[in-house]
């Protein structure tokens, strides 16, 4: 049985300092967490590569659902060719029809632009139709692994769907369990049978530069979290 894989989500250079220090097996680079994730800087890659982490970026050009207009679709083509450019290992995407099925078709198209990196596809998994369907064509058409939370909100109401999951996908694409991963949990997700992976971003709200007028409440990487959740496993 493979080794429980490690995936930092990470948003910022703190976090991808974090990752270092804590030896992650990858990180999923993306900027905003606050909006759930968007396609991160090309200076924030670089830092990413340039400290040797393994590093998969997440490809999502707005907040909001995952079926994009044609413009957008160009900007997702545009930031995958400079990542396979750049020398990243993966491409983290998730894009859904207007009925939110999987769109096979655009999937595919995309993939050809990089055929060569790690593909995974990201919990727009948990807002399609069919949990078996849709991992039927990720393996069809490569995906190594697909981020979920089990069909749910986060992963403890998921635990039952992300057993049968890894049961079905039988190692044929890699489960990875994410959303709400905290150090209460983190344990029984790694007791799931064939799970591969878990994904957590160990963020807390906090509020950055409280003295300037432009202040914002953030998602920030908390180191303390961190280690909460690695002292779990």
């Amino acid at each position: 049985m493979n080794a429980l894989q490690l995936e930092l989500c990470a948003a910022s250079v703190e976090a991808l300092a974090l990752a270092k220090t804590h030896c992650f097996n990858r990180i999923e680079l993306c900027q905003n967490l606050e909006q759930g994730g968007l396609t991160p800087s090309a200076g924030l890659i670089q830092q990413a590569l340039g400290l040797g982490l393994e590093t998969h970026v997440l490809i999502r050009p707005r907040a909001g659902g995952f079926h994009y207009q044609q413009a957008e679709i160009e900007v997702i083509r545009q930031d995958i060719q400079y990542c396979q450019q750049s020398g990243v290992k993966g491409i983290v995407v998730g894009l859904l029809k207007a009925n939110f099925e999987l769109d096979k078709p655009l999937l595919q198209e995309l993939m050809q632009l990089a055929p060569e990196l790690d593909w995974t596809f990201h919990r727009a998994f948990d807002e399609s139709l069919d949990w078996k369907r849709s991992l039927d064509v990720l393996m069809e058409l490569g995906f190594k692994r697909v981020l979920t939370s089990g069909f749910a909100s986060n992963v403890e109401i998921g635990l039952p769907i992300l057993t049968q999951m890894s049961q079905y996908a039988n190692g044929r694409i890699q489960i990875m369990a994410g959303g709400g991963v905290n150090a209460g949990n983190i344990g029984k997700l790694a007791q799931i049978p064939g799970i591969a992976a878990v994904h957590f971003s160990a963020t807390q709200k906090e509020l950055l530069d409280e003295d300037s007028a432009f202040s914002e409440t953030i998602l920030k990487v908390s180191e303390h979290r961190l280690r909460r959740i690695l002292d779990a496993i």
